[in-house]
């Protein structure tokens, strides 16, 4: 099961936390950039180039450390389809390194287009004369499940199929989410109805630790909410983004926990540019980028 995977890792390394590596070039060094520039010009190759050398020296220095990368589509898809190498090499590095990678892509489709979302991300392609290959080849893949069971069905024949998992949105870390996601529907927020339904969804497919491929986006923002949504939703992994930069502390992602699992908590501007807030050399990101993600890692085990 592709969520015993991920908590194994966390075990293993007792590290409840994933680096999102969301690049931009404001936050890769000028030695990457000027090299990247030399040997591409100034062009979209070079950009997405820089993106993967970058994401190359913070996965080597993780991968001891951290269990999981996020690599977010947005800052990849900005650059064509050089962007999408990266991303796919990205995805494939980690790999090789016993990282578990979850891609956010916030999928939203129905029926057969969201089959093809699945496909790319988490199974694999048909080709020619019955051969397959995968696209992505990611563990698991965001989605957002307000189109309803018709967007969330395909996704799980190919967790089935490939042992991948997904996690929806359900409360989300951004201060507007409360306009919908508050809302009350029979008496209840529109975010607690959602993560009824993630534990209906993943009923059929729960691991050896009681959590099924289904996972929730819950955003540490939003502390109360977290704590009450992990006692409603006692077989549902979360994933807790707005730790740090948006201004989530370890105190408010500890209620996203039962018995020290239960959670993978996100930070990227935080791990990506603790160069720059250590008023680092550039050359030395990667070193700043492992100290910061073991400084996050015994924040949050403080608490648990």
């Amino acid at each position: 099961m592709s969520m015993d995977r991920l908590i194994e890792r966390i075990i293993e390394l007792k590290n409840p936390t994933v680096a999102g590596l969301d690049p931009k070039l404001d936050y890769i060094p000028d030695f990457i950039k000027e090299y990247v520039v030399a040997e591409y010009g100034n062009t979209m190759q070079a950009a997405a180039k820089a993106l993967f050398h970058f994401n190359k020296g913070l996965i080597k220095a993780l991968c001891d450390v951290v269990p999981a990368i996020k690599p977010q589509c947005a800052y990849y898809e900005m650059y064509g389809f050089y962007g999408m190498e990266a991303l796919h090499d990205t995805i494939a590095y980690a790999k090789e390194n016993g990282m578990y990678v979850i891609t956010d892509g916030k999928r939203n489709d129905i029926g057969t287009t969201m089959q093809a979302y699945a496909t790319a991300h988490l199974g694999e392609t048909q080709l020619f004369d019955g051969k397959k290959a995968a696209a992505f080849d990611g563990d698991a893949l965001t989605v957002n499940g307000y189109l309803g069971s018709d967007g969330i069905k395909p996704l799980l024949d190919i967790c089935k199929t490939y042992d991948k998992g997904i996690f929806a949105l359900v409360k989300t870390s951004n201060p507007s989410s409360g306009e919908l996601q508050d809302r009350l529907l029979d008496g209840k927020p529109v975010y607690e109805v959602m993560g009824e339904m993630c534990e209906q969804w993943g009923e059929e497919q729960r691991g050896k630790y009681g959590y099924s491929s289904v996972g929730a986006v819950v955003g540490a923002t939003y502390p109360e909410q977290l704590t009450t949504l992990r006692e409603k939703l006692p077989h549902t992994f979360f994933l807790v983004p707005g730790y740090g930069a948006q201004g989530g502390g370890a105190k408010d992602v500890a209620g996203a926990f039962k018995d020290g699992i239960g959670a993978v908590v996100n930070s990227s501007r935080g791990i990506m540019c603790a160069y720059q807030k250590m008023g680092m050399d550039g050359r030395d990101y990667a070193q700043a980028a492992r100290l910061e993600a073991i400084r996050m890692r015994d924040d949050i085990n403080s608490v648990l």
